[in-house]
């Protein structure tokens, strides 16, 4: 009787065990899930302010009829406002 009293001990400390692995190791895993979604969000919300700045400093160069050489590739295409031209 003692005998199985030990080995139900053992088994359910070796349960409690394994389910503590799991459950720290599902944790881990959202964890590291979760800081990955926040880094992309970061990586994408610093991409968007690039974009924007680059727009803003192409209309405001422009605007002040400045060229401004915008290079896509191989090609190098320059643009300028319209109002510009008529005053010349």
């Amino acid at each position: 009787m003692r005998r199985d009293g030990n080995r139900n001990q053992i088994l359910t400390i070796v349960l409690i065990v394994l389910l503590a692995l799991a459950v720290g190791y599902i944790a881990f895993e959202k964890i590291s899930l979760w800081n990955r979604v926040n880094q992309l969000g970061n990586f994408q919300q610093g991409a968007q302010y690039g974009y924007q700045q680059a727009i803003v400093e192409i209309a405001q160069k422009a605007e002040a009829c400045q060229q401004v050489p915008l290079v896509i590739g191989n090609k190098t295409v320059n643009v300028f406002a319209i109002k510009c031209l008529q005053q010349k």
